[in-house]
């Protein structure tokens, strides 16, 4: 007896991770020829990509230039040529104008034609990310018009025009649909309504960045995605720094009716890392068959425009063909997602700007110490992908210590190579910072300066004094504040000094080429309240801690106690954090971070957290603190703390604006360059809503007062 044809159902499909950089067309276009290459290998019939890969996601208002779109289309040319992309469906993201509008598009192609353009129809328009200021979202749902293609993709494709708009890929097997990163973010996803109209592919380019304990909520908005509605989805996404602050992380993912198949790193040195899965489309249909509510609601919806595409993902002869295997997302620990986010977007700038290492002024503190272990732990990690046969990494970091020949084995030996440590004392140091740091130096390898700024120091305060016939002194010699703080800044400042000079000269000194790029290390707690000097050491070329907490940075310091292996960081975790800008009591220092903030540092991460992410002002932040504080402090006593921590915030907000360009990790930095726009100049008084907090406190005194009178 004859059987039947069994048709195929089984699919491979590829999603990526790709470490692109603002407007590095070659570059970009390598490495997504490269992760095509490599999805192929591994036998899928789909390859994703990241959003924007073609330009880089972070080319801001380089969007607005013409050249940005014309090299785009260029690249496209290049790929659409390449027999590298033959037989498998392409998705590519790139700006896309069409009739003289900008849209943030997927570029879908297949044999050398366009299948479609797909504009992205919700845009992430908060926080770090302004895409409403350079395109425009499409409007019309499951609606399409011809693009008109330009001539040098005309000549590629013989297509005069292509379709542009919303709409879904039928292919011979099954049917695909894309997102676009912010619209799995909506309330209303269009998942929900490609699902209901049979899509059984969902893809989602990302260009999404990391921050701290982020993860799972992107891993939730996947799953759940499908467990609603069934099907496979597939998530891209950007990773590394793309040339600015945020460092992109990865965690491409393969799921299916609500678990996952396949998780990509969140960090990694890997310039392309691509994932494959082979998942069967009859589960998914399965699946959708007894979700009665879901089938009601599908008679119901309106049709996408389809794409039809004489391809199938799947193949006949695909009985014997594996399945891929549902797993658990393994979630790094918040301190070990600081010991590897950081040190990943430091590696990318210190190899993108060709540069020769780090210097780091190191002073004994938390601070510094954290900063310190970054690059130790980029360190590992180089070592890692160099023994794991990382090619481009090892290219790399001989670039960077000039030896052809390098081989590096030993984080030790490589942070020595990279990491120029600096202790600068001044006769307000105490013996204890200057053996914490050198000890922490000797542990990790660093090549480890220590010098006197006292001389530098003495000779600025003399010229003041030669000019005025005035000299100021410390607080503690009978000066005033005004005296004080100069006397401080001054000493912050010559330490800004020295360390360019010694980032421009130190490697010359010993015979060794390049220059080192100055690290700061002032964290997002002291930035908020602007507890640092104007162009101080915390002024550097950039801040791999400066937008973590203090709490956040001491969970990291311990968690490198026991990782990395470093005793000498429990001292530095034991001492109060001090500045050492101010003249020692009998050896000892007297000067404490939180003496002189008048806040602890936890105080401070409420008070960011309320402000930022609550959007609470004096009065809102006062009400909420009355029932967060309560059982600790009285209405008057939050009232107090509330009016301190907003003069104080004000008075330095104008700091921001010189602030050190930092790695974003926290929900609420006051970073003012793209992140948190608010003004500069402040009425630091604040009349009228402080007065509203001391009508509310009188208010609760006298309810108060009533009731004990009540009481016999």
């Amino acid at each position: 007896m004859a059987t039947a044809a069994r048709m195929g159902r089984k699919v491979t499909v590829a999603t990526c991770s790709l470490n692109q950089w603002a407007l590095d067309f070659e570059g970009n276009l390598q490495r997504i020829l490269k992760s095509i290459e490599i999805a192929k290998h591994k036998g899928a019939r789909y390859r994703l990509g990241p959003e924007l890969e073609i330009c880089g996601y972070g080319c801001w208002d380089h969007y607005y230039e013409s050249d940005t779109l014309l090299h785009s289309l260029q690249v496209l040319a290049a790929l659409l040529e390449s027999p590298v992309t033959r037989d498998i469906i392409c998705d590519v993201g790139m700006p896309v104008m069409h009739r003289n509008v900008r849209y943030n598009c997927r570029v879908i192609f297949l044999n050398r034609r366009i299948l479609l353009i797909r504009p992205k129809m919700a845009l992430a328009n908060e926080g770090n990310y302004r895409e409403l200021r350079w395109f425009t979202p499409w409007s019309r749902s499951r609606q399409t018009e011809e693009y008109f293609l330009p001539r040098m993709l005309q000549d590629l494709t013989k297509q005069e025009t292509v379709p542009f708009g919303d709409a879904v890929l039928a292919t011979r097997d099954t049917c695909i649909g894309s997102e676009i990163c912010e619209e799995l973010w909506t309330p209303h996803s269009p998942h929900v309504d490609m699902g209901l109209d049979g899509v059984e592919i969902f893809t989602n380019a990302s260009g999404s960045h990391h921050v701290l304990r982020k993860a799972h909520a992107r891993v939730d908005l996947v799953t759940m995605a499908t467990t609603k509605n069934g099907g496979i989805y597939l998530l891209a996404n950007q990773k590394g720094c793309d040339g600015d602050r945020l460092y992109y992380d990865g965690c491409a993912m393969i799921a299916m009716n609500g678990h996952i198949f396949a998780q990509g790193s969140q960090f990694s040195l890997d310039d392309v890392e691509v994932l494959t899965a082979t998942l069967d489309l009859e589960d998914v249909r399965s699946y959708r068959a007894e979700i009665s509510s879901r089938n009601l609601a599908a008679s119901r919806v309106s049709p996408y425009p389809r794409v039809k595409v004489d391809f199938a993902l799947s193949c006949h002869k695909d009985l014997l063909e594996p399945l891929s295997e549902p797993l658990e997302w393994k979630y790094h620990r918040p301190a070990e997602e600081i010991s590897l986010g950081p040190a990943c977007w430091l590696w990318d700038f210190l190899r993108r700007s060709q540069q020769a290492g780090f210097f780091l002024p190191l002073s004994g503190g938390v601070d510094s110490a954290a900063t310190a272990c970054l690059v130790y732990s980029l360190c590992r990690q180089v070592c890692e992908a160099v023994k794991n046969g990382n090619q481009e990494v090892l290219a790399d970091v001989r670039t960077i210590v000039n030896q052809i020949s390098y081989t590096p084995q030993d984080p030790r030996e490589l942070c020595g190579r990279i990491l120029t440590t600096c202790y600068m004392a001044s006769e307000n140091s105490s013996r204890e910072t200057c053996n914490r740091a050198t000890e922490l130096a000797q542990q990790i390898g660093s090549h480890h300066i220590g010098l006197n700024i006292d001389p530098a120091v003495k000779a600025v305060v003399g010229i003041f004094s030669l000019v005025t016939g005035t000299s100021p002194l410390f607080a503690v010699q009978g000066g005033s504040s005004r005296e004080n703080l100069a006397l401080q800044n001054v000493q912050a400042r010559i330490r800004m000094v020295v360390a360019y000079l010694f980032a421009q000269l130190s490697l010359w000194s010993r015979g060794a080429r390049g220059g080192l790029l100055v690290l700061g290390s002032a964290n997002v707690d002291e930035s908020l309240l602007g507890y640092l000097t104007k162009y101080d050491c915390s002024s550097a070329d950039i801040n791999p801690i400066g937008g973590i907490s203090k709490s956040d940075l001491r969970a990291f310091v311990q968690f490198c106690i026991e990782r990395f292996q470093l005793p000498a960081l429990q001292s530095i975790l034991a001492a109060p954090a001090t500045a050492e800008l101010e003249p020692l009591t009998n050896g000892q220092v007297s000067q404490t971070d939180e003496e002189d903030m008048g806040m602890t540092y936890a105080e401070l991460s409420v008070y960011g957290r309320l402000r930022k992410v609550a959007k609470t002002g004096p009065y809102s932040m006062f009400c909420r603190l009355l029932t967060m504080w309560g059982h600790i402090c009285t209405p008057r006593q939050v009232a107090e703390k509330v009016k301190r921590f907003f003069s104080k915030y004000s008075a330095n907000r104008h700091k921001m604006t010189t602030l050190t360009p930092a790695y974003h990790a926290e929900s609420y930095s006051p970073d003012d360059n793209r992140f948190d726009l608010r003004p500069f100049l402040y009425h630091t008084g604040w009349p009228w809503q402080f007065r509203c907090i001391e009508n509310q406190v009188l208010q609760l005194e006298r309810r108060e007062a009533q009731d004990l009178d009540g009481v016999d």
